[in-house]
C-alpha cells in the first residue's frame, strides 16, 4: 500500500509538469505566430535582439579585426524595423552599455588599438537615430512592418479585381488597360462596372480620373472606387453622377474633384447613353463609314458645386463599331491642342480595325503614351 500511495502522487506530478510544458510551448508558438502576423507584442523580437548585443560585443573584444564595433548596427537596423519605439529605446540603452564595456575591457587588457573610435560611435548613433525615426513613423501609421507589404499587395489586388469588367454576351467584346504614373502600383484612374436591368442586359461602366496622379491620388482613388462601386447599379443610371457628386462634396478634400464618364449600354440593341462629369469625350468607330466620331456629353466636374446637372449624349453601336473611352494622360500634352492628341490616338487605333480591336488597349497606350508621367486608362467596348 505504501508503494502504491507514493507512485500515484509521482504520476500526478509528472502529468501536471507535462501539461505545464505543453501550455508554455503552445503559448510561445502562439506568440510567435501573432508576432509575425503583426497582431501581438514585440517582446519576442526584443528578446532575440537583446541576445545579439552580447554576441557582437564579445566578438568585438575577441576578434576586433573581424568584428568591429559597427557590427552592432545590425541589431539597431533590425530593431528599427521590428520594434515599437519604447522597446527600441531599451535596445539602444543596451547597445550603448555594450560600447562602453567594450572600451573598458580593451583598455583593461592594455591593447594599443582601441576598436571603439569616435567614428564608430558616430556610425552607431546615426543608425540608431534613423531606426528611431522609422519606428515612430510605423507607430504613427499603425501598420506593422511585417504586415505593411502584405496589406499594400492586398489593396492592389482588390483594386484590380474591382476594376475588372464583367463578362459580356456573345456578339460583344471589351478590352481595358490601366497604367499608373511612373510605373507604380496605384493609380488615380479607376474603372467600376456592372451589368444591371432585367436579365442583366444593361452594361454600366464608369471611368474616373481623380485629381493628382500615382501614389498622391491612390488613397482618394481607392475610397472613391469603393463608393462608386456601391452606387453603380443601386441607383437609376441618371442618378449616379449626382450621387457621386454629392459624395465628393461631403468629403471636403483640398483636392476634392474628379472627372468621370458613365456609359449605359443596352446589350440587346446596342443603344447607349454617355454621361460626363467634366471628362474627355468618348470616340466611336463607325464601321460603315470607316471613321471616328467624338461623343461629347455635358456636365461639370465632380465635387465642385452642389446641384450639378449632367446631360447625356446618345448613340448606337452597330456590328463592327467600337466605343473608346480614355483619360487625359493619353491625349493631353503641354503646348499641344487636345484635338491633336485625340487624332493621334484614333490614328493609332486604325491599325487594329482588321483585328476587331481585340487586345488593342495595352498596345495603344504603348504607342501614344508609353513614357508619360501621368496615369493612363483606356477602355474599348466593341460589337461584333
Amino acid at each position: 500500500m505504501a508503494r502504491g500511495t507514493s507512485t500515484a502522487p509521482r504520476a500526478d506530478r509528472w502529468h501536471r509538469a507535462r501539461k505545464a510544458v505543453h501550455r508554455a510551448r503552445t503559448g510561445l508558438r502562439r506568440s510567435a505566430v501573432d508576432y509575425f502576423r503583426g497582431d501581438g507584442s514585440d517582446w519576442l523580437a526584443f528578446a532575440a535582439l537583446l541576445l545579439t548585443v552580447p554576441l557582437f560585443g564579445g566578438a568585438t573584444v575577441a576578434w576586433p579585426d573581424w568584428c568591429p564595433p559597427e557590427s552592432l548596427v545590425l541589431s539597431l537596423v533590425a530593431g528599427g524595423l521590428l520594434l515599437r519605439p519604447a522597446s527600441l529605446l531599451g535596445l539602444y540603452a543596451v547597445v550603448a552599455t555594450a560600447l562602453v564595456l567594450e572600451t573598458v575591457i580593451v583598455d583593461a587588457d592594455g591593447r594599443v588599438a582601441d576598436p571603439v573610435t569616435p567614428g564608430s560611435i558616430l556610425v552607431v548613433a546615426s543608425v540608431a537615430l534613423s531606426g528611431l525615426l522609422i519606428a515612430q513613423f510605423r507607430s504613427r501609421v499603425g501598420v506593422p512592418w511585417r504586415r505593411g507589404g502584405t496589406m499594400l499587395f492586398d489593396l492592389r489586388e482588390r483594386i484590380r479585381a474591382q476594376s475588372a469588367l464583367p463578362p459580356l454576351p456573345r456578339g460583344w467584346h471589351r478590352d481595358m488597360s490601366l497604367r499608373p504614373a511612373g510605373g507604380q502600383s496605384f493609380s488615380g484612374d479607376f474603372v467600376v462596372a456592372t451589368r444591371t436591368g432585367p436579365g442583366r442586359r444593361t452594361l454600366e461602366v464608369v471611368l474616373a480620373d481623380v485629381s493628382g496622379k500615382g501614389m498622391d491620388a491612390a488613397s482618394r482613388s481607392l475610397l472613391l472606387s469603393g463608393a462608386f462601386g456601391g452606387l453603380l447599379g443601386s441607383l437609376p443610371p441618371h442618378a449616379f453622377l449626382p450621387a457621386a457628386n454629392g459624395y465628393l462634396l461631403r468629403q471636403s478634400w483640398d483636392e476634392g474633384f474628379a472627372t468621370a464618364v458613365h456609359l449605359v449600354l443596352d446589350l440587346d440593341t446596342g443603344d447607349y447613353e454617355l454621361l460626363s462629369a467634366g471628362h474627355l469625350p468618348g470616340v466611336q468607330f463607325n464601321a460603315g463609314a470607316g471613321r471616328w466620331q467624338e461623343i461629347a456629353a455635358v456636365g461639370p466636374l465632380l465635387g465642385v458645386y452642389d446641384g450639378a446637372e449632367f446631360h447625356p449624349a446618345k448613340g448606337t453601336l452597330r456590328p463592327g463599331d467600337v466605343l473608346m473611352l480614355f483619360t487625359d494622360g493619353l491625349v493631353e500634352r503641354s503646348g499641344r491642342d487636345l484635338s491633336e492628341g485625340i487624332d493621334r490616338l484614333t490614328g493609332e487605333a486604325d491599325r487594329y480595325v482588321a483585328t476587331g480591336f481585340r487586345g488593342a488597349a495595352w498596345h495603344l497606350i504603348e504607342a501614344v503614351a508609353k513614357d508619360v508621367n501621368d496615369d493612363r486608362a483606356l477602355l474599348l467596348i466593341g460589337r461584333e
